[in-house]
């Protein structure tokens, strides 16, 4: 896929990994329209991305919310038009053992990392699938494995795998293409976790992620990764 002028949309992006990708999305030509849930981060967020040279639009959107998501989708048709990239990014970590993981902690955590996914791609789909267009859903190598004090976490990204797998086998027929990304650890302030990290110069960074999406969305159109693990050289 060439992306220039090419319209993504990315969630989660005002900061860490999904900022880092509409960067890279718009330093590669793309146009980008994010969502975060606070108002005033995506309007910093929209105005750096300006001030880079990038074409940006933004809203806040909680994406475990359907009425909020449907006015995000209307925001985005109206400024900028039906996007040929969908990432879906947003995510959250609780983490604790689950006799002290509380229903509305599970409850967030399932929300934001699986809802999200049905809620976002299926306002989106039409549009991607018109356009063979590309959806990226970025998960974690937690989607793989077990985490002590990662139940609800573990449990999300794990029905991310699933999710991804099954929507590809439904689009490709029409061209479209379905990834799932799964990087290892990266340096963000992402979760509740507060144990010391070994190596933290070594393991990955978001700009990691971000050129991982650029180099799956511009294999040429005939090909997929369909889903891809990121880790460490040397952690």
């Amino acid at each position: 896929m060439v992306l220039s002028d090419k319209l993504a949309v990315v969630t989660g992006a005002t900061d860490g990994i999904g900022k880092a990708i509409a960067f890279a999305l718009g330093r590669a030509g793309a146009r980008v329209a994010i969502c975060a849930r606070t108002a005033a981060h995506v309007a910093s967020t929209v105005a750096e991305l300006k001030q880079a040279g990038i074409d940006a639009a933004g809203a806040a959107c909680d994406v475990s919310d359907a009425a909020a998501v449907g006015r995000f989708a209307e925001f985005v048709r109206k400024e900028r038009g039906e996007p040929q990239i969908l990432v879906n990014n947003a995510g959250i970590g609780i983490f604790a053992p689950l006799a002290q993981l509380s229903l509305e902690d599970w409850d967030r955590v399932i929300g934001v990392n699986v809802r999200s996914l049905y809620l976002v791609t299926r306002s989106f789909l039409d549009g991607i699938t018109r356009s063979a267009g590309t959806i990226v859903n970025i998960g974690s190598l937690a989607g793989r494995n077990g985490l002590d004090g990662g139940t609800a976490y573990c449990a999300s990204k794990h029905a991310l795998l699933g999710f991804s797998k099954s929507l590809m086998l439904e689009v490709r027929k029409s061209g479209a293409r379905v990834i799932a990304i799964c990087p290892g650890s990266v340096s963000t302030g992402f979760s509740n976790r507060t144990a010391k990290r070994q190596n933290e110069d070594r393991i990955l960074t978001p700009e990691d992620v971000a050129q991982t999406v650029l180099g799956v969305l511009t294999l040429p159109q005939r090909a997929m990764i369909s889903e891809l693990d990121l880790r460490p050289t040397n952690p």
